[in-house]
């Protein structure tokens, strides 16, 4: 991982599209600050194309392809895109599995909660379940106190164990039952509301991130941005960012809409 600040100034002037993840890349301690905020609709204001790219919850998701300055919002980390026609005032909602589907699964992810809570201690279902349509997110470190490393780890195994996907954000474990991830989806996206071409896009995209759950779009994107606390998880990621920001969480992502607007300035 290389310093922002040596982002060559033609790659910076060259990105179209910027995605990224919410919790501690946007936020600082779960909460979402007016810096951070006022970013997204600067980076908006210019002409770019800004899309949340996060683990959190259809619920949320609907607010924030209504109310934020942003194009889109692919959620519970690629089960769905939601868009928001602000002309047509029509929400476009693009799953990647039926509602048949997804209610099955939601009974297979309920039994399978009731074996991770029981079987660690202290774990517990995420505030937000109720508002998800096609994961179960259990939590680690953000309603309950942290738990060790290797407790987390283990609520994963035991997703896999079941035959889930998992993946591990700054503050929950989510599984699922399907082939899709964060990647799979934002190309859907892309290929569908913008009738772009993620691999031929690829290197005039940046992705922001934080946390081992965003590493396949660590690993597609040529200049991928981790922002400072992505160095919490040093060793544990599959793949590593190509920069890193000085600052951690929303002054991160500051610094690196900053770095994308000064080179339209000059």
């Amino acid at each position: 991982m290389r310093p922002l600040h040596h982002m060559p100034r033609d790659t910076a002037w060259a990105v179209q599209v910027v995605l990224t993840d919410i919790d501690d890349t946007l936020t600082d301690d779960g909460r979402l600050g007016a810096a951070a905020y006022a970013a997204l609709e600067r980076l908006q204001a210019a002409g770019l194309i800004v899309v949340p790219i996060t683990g959190r919850p259809a619920g949320w998701c609907d607010q924030i392809a209504r109310m934020w300055p942003v194009d889109a919002v692919v959620g519970e980390n690629g089960a769905f895109y939601f868009r928001y026609d602000r002309e047509k005032r029509v929400m476009i909602r693009r799953f990647f599995k039926s509602e048949p589907e997804r209610a099955e699964d939601r009974g297979r992810l309920a039994e399978l909660r009731d074996v991770i809570l029981a079987q660690v201690p202290g774990a517990g279902l995420s505030a937000d379940q109720a508002y998800r349509e096609a994961d179960l997110a259990i939590d680690f470190r953000e309603d309950v106190p942290a738990l060790p490393p290797e407790d987390v780890r283990r609520i994963k195994f035991l997703f896999e164990q079941a035959g889930a996907q998992a993946k591990i954000s700054s503050i929950h474990v989510n599984g699922w039952f399907g082939d899709w991830d964060k990647l799979t989806m934002t190309r859907l996206l892309l290929a569908e509301a913008f009738d772009m071409d993620l691999d031929a896009m690829a290197s005039r995209i940046v992705f922001a991130g934080d946390s081992p759950n965003d590493a396949p779009m660590f690993a597609f994107f040529p200049h991928a941005v981790g922002v400072a606390n992505v160095l919490d998880f040093a060793g544990e990621l599959e793949a590593e960012p190509a920069w890193v920001t000085p600052s951690r969480g929303g002054a991160g992502f500051v610094e690196l809409t900053e770095v994308l607007l000064q080179i339209r300035r000059d």
